[in-house]
């Protein structure tokens, strides 16, 4: 994690310092985080010149409501001189290997007045299709790679609240968990399995933050005690982004916190091979 603070601050550094030469801005980005004219960079101008080969699986989980915290753990700092800090768009430099060689696409994020993601962008647009599920190189031709319906948990049936470790699940999100490890097992040859956690709005963005990757992390940490291949599962703290719910902040402490309940959840999306 330190290693982590330490290099997310040397990138935010250089942003910083190159940030002044940026010309290739989008233009009247609403506060909403709309921009009234897309416009790409230009390749050449990218400080990370050769741009980088994200993990698909990360890049699908680049969502709005994000904040920069979160993509950088997703797919790291942008490439071009944008900056980190007081910005309203990030571009990256991407490459992915396909069955008819590398495709090279720019991936633009704008950004919200308070700095979430907001609208994303792709040039080519034909990138976005990349990311779509394959029929798996390695795979007999019938199989073909879907996703699992996903399985959405009630994180407050499985930790005790503010929990977030093994002591903290109750029996019965114990049980839970060994009949989720089982379907998935029981769904064919999984390829990967990705565990996204979620808070509400109660609490600094930062304590939210871990607490839903802690928590993601315990998941992980059972679905592999469990038996689903440790290399196949990955743990992500989403925090407070993407409610489903919203409450009036007027509540009591008490009826503010049982209604926010649906946003306090567990997502596993599995992908598997199916024939």
């Amino acid at each position: 994690m330190k290693k982590q603070k330490a290099l997310l601050a040397l990138a935010t550094i250089a942003g910083l310092a190159l940030s002044a030469c940026s010309t290739h801005v989008s233009r009247d980005i609403t506060p909403q985080g709309v921009a009234g004219e897309v416009v790409f960079p230009e390749i050449k101008g990218a400080y990370q010149k050769n741009g980088t080969f994200p993990r698909p699986a990360d890049v699908r989980l680049v969502q709005p409501g994000l904040d920069k915290d979160q993509l950088y753990a997703l797919i790291g700092t942008p490439h071009f001189a944008e900056g980190f800090y007081r910005v309203r768009e990030w571009d990256y430099l991407f490459h992915f290997r396909t069955d008819s060689g590398v495709k090279t696409c720019q991936f633009k994020i704008i950004f919200d007045r308070e700095y979430l993601a907001r609208s994303l962008h792709w040039q080519p647009q034909d990138c976005a299709q990349v990311l779509e599920p394959e029929v798996a190189a390695t795979a007999p031709v019938t199989a073909t790679a879907k996703a699992l319906a996903p399985f959405e948990l009630d994180a407050d049936g499985l930790f005790a609240f503010g929990g977030s470790g093994l002591s903290d699940l109750s029996s019965d999100g114990r049980q839970r968990l060994a009949a989720l490890a089982a379907q998935l097992k029981n769904a064919g040859q999984l390829k990967s399995v990705d565990v996204l956690a979620y808070t509400d709005e109660i609490g600094t963005s930062a304590s939210n933050l871990a607490l839903s990757q802690s928590r993601a992390e315990t998941v992980r940490s059972y679905l592999i005690a469990e038996g689903v291949a440790p290399s196949l599962v990955r743990a992500v703290g989403m925090g407070e982004a993407q409610p489903v719910k919203v409450c009036d902040s007027g509540m009591s402490r008490q009826a503010r916190i049982a209604c926010l309940a649906p946003n306090r959840r567990v997502e596993v999306r599995a992908l598997g091979l199916q024939n």
